[in-house]
């Protein structure tokens, strides 16, 4: 490993080349910024990454010719770029990502990464994002990575010895944070609604957000539960302080918080530090089916943008508009109910901000469907939860209806006697 200032570490990128940009809040700004200062001289290269916290200036219009962006996971700091047909989104499960760069279906030329400082036997840690990081540093043959004291050293199979690194580059910042937000009552509601669905001795998957958050609130008179999730947030800290979260009932890893990578406030990223009972793996082994599938009662909980009344989940499009990706919503749904005894559970509040229903007769045109009707059970909204497995197409539309919002029943009732004729009692 050489130590070198920003400026040169990202100096041997020629024009037409691809760069892996570190995921979530280990983004690393400062090769970030020195890359894009560089614009003027290149052309056509790459930037592949998952959706990052802080700025994105590569996805600037004006450096357009400069910087293309392939996204595998929309964030909000290439949502525009996207929109405008300035960058890429190529859907992708998150589980089968380090295939692509492993099988040189997208071969990389660099990965910038950003990592905790070496300890004593010349180990960094990835920190809070092992994720597609770790598959990223074994095949790109050249290595640049950020040396922040600010990231948190995590166990598992993010440590990456200081050989591996061909230029580093020392900072000090703060890593990106995702503070709690304040829940509404609705979120509220559904989080009563999930926790009901939640078994003593299950695992949980769960991502950030106030409806996640409202249902870990919800869980504090549950028994030993575990973590086996592609992310965890703040949320996941108080239940494992009151004993709750124990992970003593998983058959995989048990006793231990399973995660690929991590957001949340600097309380997040303190208690995860040098904390042997959280494990951060890559995300091919985290998502793989067969990994959930070995811990009892999974639990998956996840959202969902719209639902049709057959049962099909858009959660990464609003029409035509690419608004997230696929991530790994349906590696946990198919995964949960594999599980024995597992509950994979679709949440979000009956209607949007504006009032419009979220359960609706047609999903938008150019929407994608992310969970295949197929594929989803559970359903939950603050008015209660539908159960659509093994139900047929009249039946998954009735017991949808009961879980819309009051407003918007008749409404949706009509369409679905147009569409399927008589409905089966409420």
């Amino acid at each position: 490993m050489r130590l070198v200032d920003a400026a040169e570490a990202v100096s041997a990128v020629r024009s037409g080349q691809r760069v892996f940009i570190h995921s979530v809040a280990a983004a690393p700004q400062h090769l970030i910024a020195a890359l894009t200062a560089r614009a003027p001289e290149l052309r056509g290269v790459e930037l592949v990454h998952l959706h990052t916290e802080g700025p994105a200036p590569y996805a600037d219009p004006a450096l357009h010719a400069s910087f293309h962006t392939n996204a595998l996971f929309v964030g909000a700091n290439v949502r525009a770029a996207v929109a405008a047909g300035e960058a890429d989104y190529t859907p992708v499960f998150l589980s089968e990502v380090p295939a692509l760069f492993r099988r040189r279906i997208l071969p990389l030329d660099f990965a910038f990464i950003q990592v905790s400082p070496p300890d004593r036997h010349g180990f960094c840690s990835l920190g809070v994002s092992v994720d597609v990081a770790r598959a990223a540093t074994e095949v790109a043959p050249v290595v640049v990575a950020e040396i922040n004291p600010r990231m948190p050293r995590t166990h598992g199979d993010g440590l990456l010895h200081v050989r591996d690194i061909q230029l580093a580059v020392e900072v000090d910042y703060p890593i990106a944070e995702h503070a709690p937000g304040s829940m509404t009552e609705t979120e509220r509601a559904i989080g009563r609604q999930v926790a009901g669905l939640v078994e003593d001795g299950g695992t949980l998957q769960m991502g950030i957000g106030s409806v996640p958050d409202a249902v870990l609130a919800a869980l504090g008179g549950h028994r030993e539960l575990g973590v086996h999730t592609e992310m965890f947030s703040d949320g996941v800290i108080d239940l494992v302080e009151r004993g709750v979260i124990t992970g003593s009932r998983k058959r995989s890893h048990p006793g231990k918080l399973v995660a690929a990578f991590l957001l949340g406030s600097r309380r997040l990223y303190d208690f995860v530090d040098d904390n042997p009972q959280v494990v951060m793996l890559g995300v091919d082994y985290v998502n793989d089916t067969a990994t959930i599938r070995r811990n009892p009662r999974v639990t998956a909980i996840n959202s969902a943008i719209e639902i049709d009344l057959t049962g099909q989940v858009v959660a990464d499009s609003i029409g035509t508009r690419q608004y997230s990706g696929v991530g790994g919503q349906m590696d946990f749904i198919r995964g949960a109910a594999l599980s024995q005894d597992g509950r994979p559970i679709i949440a979000l509040p009956s209607t949007t901000r504006a009032g419009e229903s979220r359960l609706v007769p047609l999903i938008k045109p150019g929407a994608g469907v992310v969970t295949t009707r197929a594929h989803v059970q559970y359903v939950v909204t603050e008015h209660g939860v539908a159960n659509l497995y093994g139900r047929s197409l009249r039946q998954r539309a009735r017991a949808l209806i009961g879980i819309a919002h009051p407003d918007h029943r008749d409404a949706l009732e009509r369409a679905a006697r147009e569409r399927f004729g008589p409905l089966p009692p409420a």
